[in-house]
């Protein structure tokens, strides 16, 4: 561990300059550029509340969610499930995406999907300041009286399990990727279905208990869920934050091992 930390320690300035490009590149054909941050969870969050709102019903059963204006219930959860897919997409892409360097300088490999992560999760910390406005105009027009408490600083927690979760799976997935280039494909359509199983822009408690059930054991949904519930000045659901909190460290591991015991063989794929 003491070799992995001065290792980690000597290489601390090109992460920082691995996150930096990463953010750059991702707005840099762009006239507004980081303002994109701002702008776009605020837009998807208009078009999602206008289309679903009315096919799905604004009103929740959820004591938790009762009151709670639907354009903040849905900006919420696209705001976690936009970093998870980005970091995810990220990290999996990442070995490749310099495989040049790796060809030519050494490196520890797991710097790379790392900083496509933490560079998604600067980017979504930025873009939180939108719910915060968005949350700030729901209570100044009088049409939401939110219960200011502790429960609301808790929701550090979920996002701590989120990026954990997000740095297992894209630990997985950079590795999958160099042997199976298939597997950019199949992400994709896996994103796609935990999206819609991650109650976005509808309530859970709307649906049938058996579907209820499957809902719950996406993980993703369990983060959003009792990230919600927190923000909203509601105590955790201690089922699912156990359950969600478990499944993203066991990730984690797994994704270490898989990585370290892997990353050798990536210059002969690469």
């Amino acid at each position: 561990m003491k070799q992995f930390i001065d290792n980690f320690r000597k290489y601390v300035y090109l992460l920082g300059e691995l996150v930096k490009k990463n953010i750059k590149l991702r707005y840099r054909r762009s006239y507004l550029g980081m303002l994109w941050t701002l702008i776009e969870p605020l837009l998807t969050m208009i078009v999602l509340s206008v289309v679903f709102g009315g096919l799905l019903g604004r009103n929740s059963h959820d004591e938790a969610f009762q009151g709670v204006p639907f354009p903040v219930y849905v900006l919420t959860g696209r705001l976690l499930y936009s970093f998870f897919s980005s970091a995810t997409n990220s990290a999996m892409k990442s070995i490749r995406s310099n495989s040049s360097m790796i060809k030519k300088v050494y490196v520890p490999k797991y710097i790379y999907p790392f900083s496509g992560i933490l560079a998604n999760f600067i980017i979504f910390l930025i873009s939180l300041v939108v719910l915060l406005g968005v949350m700030i105009f729901f209570l100044a027009t009088g049409s939401y009286e939110a219960p200011i408490n502790a429960y609301m600083i808790t929701s550090l927690i979920p996002l701590v399990n989120l990026f954990v979760l997000s740095m297992g799976v894209g630990m997985i997935l950079s590795t999958l990727c160099v042997f199976f280039r298939d597997i950019e494909y199949l992400w994709s359509v896996m994103l796609m279905l935990i999206m819609y199983c991650s109650a976005i822009f509808y309530y859970a408690d709307h649906m049938s208990a058996g579907t209820q059930k499957l809902v719950k054991l996406n993980p993703l949904f369990g983060v959003i869920h009792n990230f919600r519930r927190s923000f909203f000045g509601q105590p955790f659901d201690m089922v699912l934050l156990l359950y969600t909190t478990v499944f993203a460290v066991v990730t984690l591991v797994v994704g270490l091992v898989v990585f370290y015991r892997k990353q050798d063989s990536f210059i002969l794929h690469i």
